[in-house]
């Protein structure tokens, strides 16, 4: 059966309706019979709730009306296939009253009824995009209403084909089941789509549906659906439906989000399930923040997880000898966690965000394993904390389950530190013990010994070079595959096991790559051995200090330990030609003298190679001086070095003094090949191939980076005073630094800022230190990194000084740095809940009204608006 609808008169509307087919609304006027089909009020309520629903896209329950000429049952279907065309000027919805008017009053006849679609053509936007998406979930009839251009237009023909929609009405029960199978058949487009008709029909289904497609989104291993999970998450928590998530498939949601690289999404659901007090166990977060800490805004957000956990713990809150909070407990920080995200912090420079970790462990309890020693060991080289690393020591000497690898961590840590500190003399003797020790064991019957000792270590030892080049090198497979735990497999393992070994797996990953930046100490045969990259490292820092004295005794005793192969391959040597070609000429002839003065001979091609730098830099009298040192030293030049000696003095106008060395030469029979060798020496070593010791120094010293040790040492006395809260003598102490000539740098500033929020309510004296900073980034090529900003930040925004936070955080993102909004936003609500909530006061002063600004661009920043 078929119904039409048609409108005379030329009405400038055009009103269509159609019903499911078993449901057929006869909507008729007719004024000259003086009948009406159905009550007006009926009427009326029934366009209302039309348009209505229309409008807003959602379902509609038509009432039931007992009159004659309108039955209606309860719960009617509507099934409508729309082909929409555009209206020549448009949508426009008419009010009840006015379309009642039209009809009921204006003698227009409704005689025809369309029972499968509507065509309506227009010039301006399409129905569809006026009727929203939604559409597709009406649960009523549709009502769509045209202008025309007038009175007296005729209808336009229709028929171009336009978009077709589907609007069809489902049974919430059953769209719930076929969300399951969507789900079981792996549909997830379709299981989409249908959650959201769901959603948009009767809000979110019920509990098991909802995890069901969390754990099947997160399963699939795919960034798309993992991203819609995530918000699913968040529809539900902002609807206050916390109640339908389970803790399981929020656990393998983060864990799958983590494992993508999204760093974000997942510490966010682990801080929900924590405000839900659905605690996830430690054996769960922690491979998840493994997998956090690959990345640099990662292993940042993996440290602040763990100081949040943390703030839990501290200092007995928790009593464990209740039942009740057995699941808080398990959820507690343990070695393996804090491990992960210290190495994280190291190996993309947060190591101030590590120092906090180490501040927080024992008020948690924290045991220290050999592998956590050796980390907290390159924080506190990294931070330059040298006592610390001293009293460490005892501990690393005492542990008997270290490795080679270790050990040679920890001793490069130490023996850095005592560089950044100018203290050479500590550094030297390190190395120096290094040699002996070295000499002893390939001079001892003990040598045979420590090498099956060392054989057998190195293959069952827990973290030796090879084991962690082999984790090294399965963490890269599992991160560019696609393998994932299934989530049949992570629920039937209850304890998380699979997790555990996988963090374990991810620690030892991160610490292979720390392994990988050791430079200056190796091994042989289990023996602490130097490398070229410390004697480097020394020489240059002597010769930057002008211990030039001090820099050969060290170099003398180094060869007498290290034997070397000849006079012209010593270490001496090659640092005294080093001087020479970077122009040093000073330095070489320094080290010339303390070398003869220390009875140390070495050959004619040193004094040569000298001789002729100050020819070519015209220092006649420096070259005569070094002639007759070489000469008391028994050694005779050859004939290069004659004829610069010659060119040099025939350029000064000398011409006697030229031909007497031409004479000295004639009669010394010089021969001109006798110091090829050495030459070819040097030259190899400034060409290409592998670069040797001289090589090496020239590189570090044409870096241009030299240390300054009393920067440093003032750090770590403003450190000091700040931890202790003495605030007043931090500032008489950086007041001091500044005296001395040594420019503070990030560290010290973060020490300043950190030191007055934990002291609390010195928001002005951070607004002081701000400006500072401020300036000497304009003036200066000083960097302010992400930590000093982070807690810069974290002040202003404690405090309310809103105008300042929006500066820091227009510098942070002007440098592209992460900036954790989840952390403001609960600072925000946790302080300022109901700052500015109501009108804005008539009357207020112009830095009033710039603080309510500040105050809501940054609430709206956090994303509370």
């Amino acid at each position: 059966m078929e119904l039409r609808l048609m409108i005379g008169k030329q009405l400038p509307h055009l009103f269509a309706v159609s019903f499911y087919e078993e449901s057929h609304y006869l909507l008729t006027k007719d004024k000259k019979e003086g009948q009406n089909t159905s009550r007006p009020e009926d009427q009326g309520t029934f366009f209302v709730l039309q348009l209505q629903h229309l409008i807003t896209g959602s379902w509609l329950r038509l009432p039931s009306y007992s009159s004659s000429g309108f039955p209606v049952n309860n719960c009617l279907l509507a099934k409508t296939m729309l082909s929409i065309r555009n209206l020549r000027h448009g949508i426009t919805a008419l009010s009840p009253t006015v379309l009642l008017s039209l009809i009921v009053n204006n003698e227009y006849h409704c005689t025809e009824i369309f029972r499968h679609h509507i065509r309506v053509s227009s010039s301006q936007r399409p129905v569809c995009e006026f009727m929203n998406s939604s559409l597709t979930n009406l649960y009523m009839p549709i009502v769509v209403f045209g202008m025309w251009d007038g009175l007296n237009r005729q209808m336009h023909s229709l028929s171009t084909p336009g978009r077709a929609i589907l609007v069809q009405a489902r049974d919430p029960a059953k769209l719930s089941m076929e969300i399951e199978k969507a789900i079981d058949d792996h549909r997830f487009n379709d299981a989409w789509k249908l959650f959201e008709q769901h959603s948009h029909m009767e809000g979110l289904p019920r509990k098991s549906i909802v995890n069901k497609l969390l754990a099947s989104f997160a399963e699939s291993f795919d960034v798309c659906w993992l991203e819609k999970a995530h918000g699913l998450v968040e529809q539900a928590i902002v609807e206050s439906k916390q109640k339908l998530l389970e803790k399981e498939p929020l656990i393998y949601l983060s864990f799958s989000l983590a494992k993508c690289g999204l760093s974000i999404p997942a510490s966010t659901i682990i801080r929900r399930l924590i405000e839900m007090e659905l605690y996830p166990p430690v054996t769960a977060w922690s491979a998840i923040v493994g997998h956090m800490s690959q990345t640099a805004p990662g292993a940042y957000l993996a440290a602040e997880l763990i100081l949040e956990i943390g703030y839990l713990f501290q200092d007995g809150r928790v009593d464990p000898r209740k039942k009740s909070n057995a699941p808080l407990i398990a959820m507690k920080p343990n070695t393996t966690s804090v491990n992960i995200a210290l190495a994280g912090c190291l190996l993309f420079g947060k190591t101030r965000k590590a120092e906090q970790l180490l501040d927080m462990m024992p008020h948690i309890s924290i045991k220290v394993n050999a592998t956590l020693l050796i980390t907290v060991a390159h924080i506190y080289e990294r931070n330059g904390r040298r006592e610390e690393l001293k009293k460490l020591k005892r501990h690393v000497d005492e542990a008997y389950s270290l490795s080679d690898i270790q050990f040679r961590q920890f001793y490069t840590c130490l023996l850095t530190c005592h560089l950044k500190f100018g203290d050479l003399e500590s550094a030297s003797n390190m190395v120096l013990k290094m040699l002996q020790k070295a000499k002893e064991a390939r001079n001892s019957l003990a040598a045979a010994t420590l090498l099956i000792r060392d054989k057998s270590k190195s293959s069952t030892g827990q973290f030796s070079q090879e084991s962690l080049n082999l984790r090294y090198g399965l963490e890269k497979n599992r991160s560019t595959g696609v393998c994932m735990i299934s989530y049949e497999e992570f629920s039937k393992d209850r304890n998380f096991l699979k997790l555990e070994a996988e963090a374990k797996e991810l620690l030892g990953s991160l610490l292979g790559k720390l392994q990988n930046q050791v430079e200056l100490i190796t091994t042989d045969h289990g023996v602490l051995l130097p490398t070229e990259k410390i004697y480097v490292k020394l020489v240059k820092a002597y010769l930057e200090s002008g211990k030039t004295k001090d820099l050969v005794a060290f170099l003398i005793k180094a060869e007498k330990e290290d034997s070397p192969a000849s006079n012209d391959d010593s270490v001496l040597v090659h640092v005294i030609n080093a001087c020479i070609s970077l122009g040093w000429l000073d330095q070489a002839h320094d080290l010339l003298d303390e070398m003869r003065l220390a009875g140390v001979t070495t050959s004619s091609s040193v004094y040569a190679s000298l001789l002729k730098s100050y020819c070519k830099a015209s220092r006649a009298g420096e070259a005569a001086s070094l002639l007759r040192d070489a000469r008391r030293a028994g050694f005779q030049l050859d004939s290069s070095c004659y004829n610069a000696l010659i060119e040099s003095r025939v350029l000064q106008n000398d011409t006697h003094g030229a031909l007497n060395l031409f004479k000295e030469a004639k009669d010394a029979k010089i021969h001109r090949a006798s110091h090829q060798q050495f030459e070819m020496l040097v030259k190899g070593c400034s060409e290409g191939g592998e670069a040797g010791l001289m090589t090496k120094l020239l590189r570090e010293i044409e870096d241009g980076q030299t240390l300054d040790s009393g920067v440093h040492v003032w750090n770590n006395v403003i450190h000091f005073f700040c931890r202790k809260k003495l605030m007043q003598d931090a500032e008489r102490a950086l007041k001091k630094m500044r005296s001395l000539g040594h420019a503070p740098n990030a560290q010290t500033f973060h020490s300043m800022v950190t030191g007055y929020a934990a002291v609390g309510g010195k928001y002005v004296e951070v607004t002081e230190l701000w400006g500072e900073m401020k300036a000497l980034a304009a003036t200066t090529s000083m960097n302010f990194d992400q930590e000093l900003l982070d807690s810069v930040l974290y002040t202003f925004v404690r405090g309310g000084f809103f105008v300042r936070a929006i500066e820091v955080v227009d510098m942070m993102e002007k440098e592209n740095m992460f900036i954790d909004k989840y952390k403001y936003r609960t600072l925000f609500l946790k302080y300022h809940k109901t700052l500015h909530k109501g009108k804005a006061p008539k009357f207020q002063t112009e830095a009033q009204l710039r603080k309510r600004e500040a105050a809501l661009s940054f609430k709206k920043w956090v994303g509370l608006q």
